[in-house]
Parts: C-alpha cells; sequence; structure tokens
C-alpha cells in the first residue's frame, strides 16, 4: 500500500513538474572565466621521439562495429602509415593507411594518417602501434564493441563543446574516472574551438588532438560537427568549410551510403546512432533529407532496438543563447523522428545542461498560430549537453518561466553517460564538474519507444 501512494504520488509531482515547467537547479556554480590552457600546458605536450605519433585517435571504421579508424600525426617527416596490430594470443598483423595534409592561412599541417583495420572481432581488446619502421613506435590498445543484438549491454559517455580550458580537462578527468565505465564517447560537436584565435590558429587543433589522445586513443569517439568546425574565413582566403575537420578526423560515412562525413550512421550494440549535421544544407531534396529519409526505415528496431540521434544545434532550448536556431531544422526533421519513434535526441551549442520531456511539436500550423509543444509517448527526450567546459563560458540566462517541455536544466559544466541495459531500459546520468567523480546530478530511467512505450517518471528518484 505504501509504495503503491509512492508511486501515485510520483504520477503527480510528474504531472505538475510538466504542467507548471520542470526543475530548475538550485546549483549554483562559481562564476570564474573559463581559460584556455597555456600552450606550455603538460596536457599538450608532445610525445618524446624522433617524429613520434601524436593526437592518436580512433573512431568506429564499419558500420557493424567491425572496423577501427586509427589516425595519428606526424612532423618530422611522413613515416609509415602502417598499423600494427593483435589481440593478447593472437598473431601480428598489418595494416596500410593513406596520409593527407593541409595548409590553412599561413598554417601547414604536419603528415595526417588514417588507416582502417577491417574484420575484427567483436568485444575484443586489441594492442595498436603506430610509427613502425624506423622512427618512434608507440603502442595503445582497443576493445571492439560486442556483436549487435537486442540485448547487448552497453555504456556510451556524452560530451559536447569540449574545447580546451582548465574545465575542459576537469570535464575530461571526470569522464576517464566515472565508475559508469563509457565504452564509446559521443561527441556532439564543437571540438577545438581554434577559430576564436587569430586567423583560426590551427596550432590550437594540435594542441587539441595532443589533450584528448589520453582517452581517443584508447576507445572510440563518434564525431558530429558544430559551427566552431565550419572554419569558413573568405577575410584570410579560406572558403572550404570544415577544411580541417575533414583532413583530420575520418568517419565511416560510405558504409552507410552517406555522401558526406557530416551526416551517417554506425551500429553499436544494442544502438544504432544517426549522425546530422546541424551546419550542412537540410532542405527538402537536398542530400542530408534524402539520405535521412531513406536511413530511417532500415533500422531494424528487433536487432538494435535504441535509436538515438546526434546532431549540434538542439531544437528544444530553454536558455537566451541560441534560442531558436535550431527551428528551422526541426520543421523539417521532428516529423520524422516521431514517426520512426526515436529514443533520444542528444545536441550541444548551448554551453549548459537540459533534459526535455518526451514531446513533439508536429502540429505546426503557422496560419492559426497553432505552434506548441505537447507530451507525445512517440517523441524522443531531447537533451542538450554543451557543457564541456569551452573557453566561451557557460550559458547562464535562462528563459523564464521554465517551458513545460522542460524536465531539467542547469548552468554547469558536466558530462552525461548513457549506460543500454537491454532492449527495454536504459540509465541515463549528468554528472557535473563541481562534484565528486561517481555523484550523479540528474538520472532517469529510459523505457524504449518500441518494447515498451510506458511513460517515464521524470526526473526519477533515487
Amino acid at each position: 500500500m505504501i509504495s503503491r501512494c509512492c508511486y501515485l504520488l510520483l504520477v503527480v509531482i510528474t504531472v505538475a513538474d510538466f504542467c507548471d515547467g520542470g526543475v530548475t537547479s538550485r546549483f549554483v556554480r562559481k562564476l570564474q572565466e573559463s581559460r584556455d590552457m597555456p600552450l606550455d600546458s603538460d596536457v599538450f605536450r608532445a610525445p618524446p621521439g624522433y617524429n613520434a605519433p601524436q593526437q592518436v585517435h580512433i573512431t568506429q571504421g564499419d558500420h557493424e562495429g567491425k572496423g577501427m579508424i586509427v589516425s595519428w600525426v606526424t612532423v618530422d617527416e611522413p613515416g609509415s602509415s602502417t598499423v600494427t596490430y593483435w589481440t593478447r594470443n593472437g598473431q601480428k598483423r598489418s595494416a596500410h593507411g593513406r596520409i593527407t595534409s593541409y595548409k590553412y592561412y599561413t598554417y601547414q599541417s604536419g603528415y595526417i594518417h588514417h588507416c582502417t583495420l577491417k574484420n575484427l572481432q567483436h568485444d575484443m581488446k586489441y594492442f595498436y602501434e603506430v610509427g613502425t619502421g624506423g622512427n618512434t613506435t608507440r603502442r595503445f590498445w582497443f576493445k571492439t564493441p560486442p556483436e549487435v543484438g537486442p540485448d547487448v549491454p552497453f555504456t556510451f559517455g556524452l560530451i559536447g563543446d569540449l574545447g580546451q580550458t582548465y574545465d575542459s580537462n576537469d570535464t575530461l578527468t571526470h569522464y576517464e574516472k566515472n565508475s559508469m565505465g563509457g565504452q564509446t564517447l559521443l561527441v556532439v560537436g564543437d571540438l577545438s574551438y581554434a577559430d576564436r584565435y587569430p586567423n583560426h590558429d590551427n596550432v590550437r587543433w594540435d594542441t587539441w588532438g595532443r589533450f584528448v589522445e589520453r582517452s581517443n586513443a584508447y576507445q572510440p569517439w563518434i564525431w558530429v560537427t558544430g559551427n566552431h568546425e565550419i572554419d569558413f574565413a573568405p577575410e584570410i582566403g579560406e572558403t572550404k568549410p570544415f577544411k580541417p575537420f575533414t583532413h583530420r578526423y575520418h568517419v565511416p560515412h560510405r558504409a552507410s551510403n552517406s555522401t558526406s562525413p557530416h551526416w551517417y550512421s554506425v551500429k553499436i550494440a544494442s544502438a544504432y546512432i544517426i549522425v546530422l549535421s546541424s551546419y550542412s544544407a537540410y532542405g527538402e531534396y537536398t542530400p542530408q533529407t534524402l539520405w535521412l529519409q531513406d536511413e530511417l526505415p532500415k533500422v531494424n528496431r528487433s536487432q538494435t532496438p535504441w535509436l538515438i540521434v546526434l546532431m549540434h544545434s538542439p531544437w528544444y532550448n530553454s536558455y537566451a543563447d541560441h534560442v531558436m536556431e535550431g527551428e528551422s531544422m526541426r520543421v523539417m526533421y521532428e516529423w520524422l523522428l516521431v514517426r520512426y519513434k526515436v529514443d533520444l535526441v542528444f545536441a550541444g551549442h548551448v554551453h549548459a545542461y537540459e533534459r526535455s520531456e518526451r514531446i513533439s511539436n508536429i502540429a505546426y500550423r503557422v496560419v492559426y498560430g497553432g505552434c506548441r509543444p505537447v507530451l507525445d509517448e512517440n517523441a524522443p527526450v531531447y537533451i542538450t549537453v554543451g557543457d564541456g567546459g569551452n573557453v566561451e563560458g557557460l550559458s547562464k540566462n535562462m528563459i523564464e518561466p521554465q517551458p513545460e517541455y522542460s524536465a531539467y536544466r542547469e548552468a554547469s559544466f558536466g558530462h552525461a553517460t548513457l549506460s543500454i541495459r537491454n532492449r527495454t531500459h536504459a540509465f541515463y546520468n549528468w554528472h557535473r564538474n563541481q562534484d565528486g567523480y561517481n555523484i550523479v546530478a540528474d538520472s532517469v530511467w529510459f523505457h524504449n519507444r518500441i518494447w515498451t512505450p510506458y511513460s517515464e517518471i521524470l526526473p526519477s528518484l533515487k
């Protein structure tokens, strides 16, 4: 009887929260400027040795999780693009990659290597070496994801708008020490913030690559492009958008029949991840739109029950910064996400944290003025994690009163984890940097939209 009363009380609280807006955290972060770490910081230090590979990073290299793209930079000379890899008791194998480089204004990049390891075993730890062939060799390891299946557990990390400040370092450290143990990091755009320096100083792309190597060389990061990756600067003769990013970071977009590295999909364990580009054309008849319309019907929810979409600019945002910037994309695509019952949408751009209710606004009647989000059990939950710690600082100004669709919001730096347990349930946590490594500031159990399309009790009580 007591538990039943508690459940009813939770329902009443949830309904009340939606009617009056959700929770605005009372936590007050110490107001201080976010400052980039200086160039001589230890986290930016180049590895010792002649032509030592640096900025080593990996991402999934195919659609199913049996490939890995290994990338790195050499400075003194091209060196070898070969990756030697092996399992603990297995024979060493080799794969050969390619070298690229680019010039941006007066900056000349190093030699950027990309090598795809193919036909790997699922759920297997691999050791790998880069820099073979007479120069300095460096060794790392990674673990491949388990074979795709409906009840395969897996934990994702989530970080957006990271940058390279002291706060950024705190965010990455908290993620690394989180006991939930993220296996793959979903990075929702705005990486180095090099474009904030005079002439888009691409040295800050190098420092960022060395900074994140401590994590990204050991587990795959799934890339989303944000506005700070555009690097469009015609005033200095740089007119090719995304030039540094596309040279430095390769993704397996062709495996999902995408014509661009800015939108693509991958399967990981029991999740189907769709990456969209907020800064590529998304009107009717555009390549991204045609691809998404073709991609969503392909998702087999019996194989990958969890359908997750990543983008940079949020569609629902109750902060004053970047308000309504994602509106035109929402109008174009939201009906598709509702139709195919996407479970979760993660975005960045707004430098704060926010989680929505399950809502949609697809009954968009411009003529009659009917434009208001409503509860919709077929809709995703929208989560903004643009709180990585970048030099632009926090978004502190919130729209008041808190909108009905907003379940929880807080202006703090941090990161999140999503732990998928099976086809029906996933446990989500958000952690602020000011807390201990394992302290949770916001959490909720999510029910899969296909297998358990029940209402969530938001936010969950622990």
